[in-house]
């Protein structure tokens, strides 16, 4: 391994001249123009002098060759959250940043450095989005509470969003996918939103969009739509970032995930069933997408990521052909759904799920960030991976009960924390994440063989 130092950024060649057909990479952490940072005036801002990093990377797209220079487009999430105590039964968020709109972001790899540029909102009519959780009572809404940083519950106007991934539209915009609904977004290029397909609502169901297969409701808390990429024959396939959790009972067993082909000409779906790697995990709901990209009409990369058996992340790149894999909408009937059924029960109903063989194993390049959300095809030898970092900030309790952990405490109706009913003088704090978890990291990888 030979690491070399950029000026001003981060790069390191990582080589593996010793191995045969062996992928290199190199590193880069990506600047960004001096100001812009997300404003934190918040009860912590102390910890931050100069505001929250931008926490790009939830989804990335390569758009093109400028003399020497790579140019990509890349998305934040729903913007700068940090781990919370339940409210009652309710998981809970803390929002450090609740005005904060998600945002499309330009970045530059040139000269050894990769920088980014052109940050702006994703906004409708009626002004900048924000990143709240829906509230109850329609589908997308996770039933999660947002806090404030110092305990108070938000509220959002449902037009909240968790983008996750972002492609072309091929007319200059983008179709953006979101974890809430999970929805389906089409942008302009200057983040406007033109139009949002979300699971179609069933009887006596309200839905903010629909357009797409009912059951993908059945996405687990903040793990609806996780990539998304533009077919040639420009369908738009989104990937579930993990197992349905069809009446809240398939999460841990079902074998796959879901891909979901949307003709924006159209309007025609179909499902296609992505394999886990089941053994991996001590769990099959511990399995995550974290971006996908189109090779042709039939071919896609993916990639597949958490914690395995032993706790140790796992972040490999697949290639997937859909070409003989089942679309599952035919075998969608109230219970007889395929997350219930085994390999043995998959076969005999006929059911095939796609194909995958390894393309990268990026823990063996060197990766060590936790996530790996964007992925790009430069060409077909060439790709760009982006992690997320998120916003950099973390949760620590103050003053903290002896034994117990962030999950043992409640948060009340006033913002105090509980422990077994009991009122403590616990508080959390926020923090910044240390580095190089806080960095903005982008590799560019080669392969030692074409994809396609």
């Amino acid at each position: 391994m030979k690491i070399k130092i950029i000026p001003l950024v981060i790069g390191c060649t990582l080589s593996f001249s010793a191995l045969a057909a062996a992928p290199q990479a190199e590193r880069y952490v990506v600047s960004f123009p001096e100001g812009s940072h997300v404003r934190y005036d918040g009860a912590f801002a102390g910890a931050f002098p100069n505001g929250l990093p931008v926490g790009i990377g939830s989804g990335l797209l390569f758009t093109g060759r400028q003399g020497d220079a790579l140019t990509f487009v890349t998305v934040t999430d729903r913007g700068p959250n940090a781990d919370s105590p339940n409210v009652g039964k309710n998981e809970a968020k803390i929002f450090v940043a609740p005005d904060f709109a998600p945002l499309l972001v330009n970045i530059r790899v040139q000269n050894g450095k990769a920088e980014a540029s052109d940050i702006r909102p994703l906004h409708d009519d009626k002004g900048n989005i924000n990143g709240l959780p829906l509230q109850s009572g329609v589908i997308g809404s996770t039933n999660e509470v947002a806090l404030s940083d110092t305990l108070k519950t938000l509220r959002g106007d449902n037009r909240g969003l968790d983008t996750e991934g972002i492609t072309p539209d091929g007319k200059g915009g983008y179709w953006l996918c979101d974890e809430y609904g999970p929805f389906l977004i089409n942008v302009d290029r200057q983040g406007k939103i033109l139009a949002m397909h979300g699971p179609q609502a069933a009887e006596g169901e309200k839905a903010i969009a629909g357009g797409l297969p009912n059951i993908i409701k059945w996405r687990q808390p903040n793990r609806g739509f996780e990539g998304v990429t533009r077919m040639p024959d420009g369908r738009i396939l989104a990937a579930v970032q993990s197992t349905l959790d069809i009446d809240g009972k398939s999460k841990k067993s079902a074998l796959f995930t879901r891909l979901v082909s949307f003709d924006p000409a159209t309007g025609k779906t179909a499902m296609y069933g992505y394999p886990i790697d089941s053994a991996a995990y001590a769990k099959n709901s511990d399995a995550k997408v974290g971006d996908i990209v189109a090779l042709d009409n039939q071919h896609i990369l993916i990639i597949e990521q958490g914690g395995d058996r032993d706790g140790a992340m796992r972040n490999l790149i697949y290639k997937v052909d859909l070409s003989k894999a089942s679309d599952l909408a035919a075998f969608d009937k109230p219970g007889e759904y395929p997350e219930f059924a085994d390999a043995s029960a998959l076969a005999a109903r006929g059911i095939t799920l796609a194909d995958k063989t390894l393309a990268v194993d990026l823990r063996q390049l060197g990766w060590q960030q936790e996530k790996a959300e964007g992925l790009a095809l430069i060409d077909s030898k060439t790709l760009a991976v982006a992690n997320d970092n998120d916003f950099g900030v973390k949760t620590v309790m103050q003053n903290p009960v002896a034994g117990k952990k962030l999950k043992d405490y409640r948060v009340n109706e006033q913002g105090a924390l509980s422990v077994d009913g009991n009122t403590v003088a616990a508080t959390i704090g926020i923090r910044p994440l240390e580095k190089p978890e806080s960095d903005s990291e982008l590799w560019i990888v080669t392969l030692p063989e074409a994809l396609m």
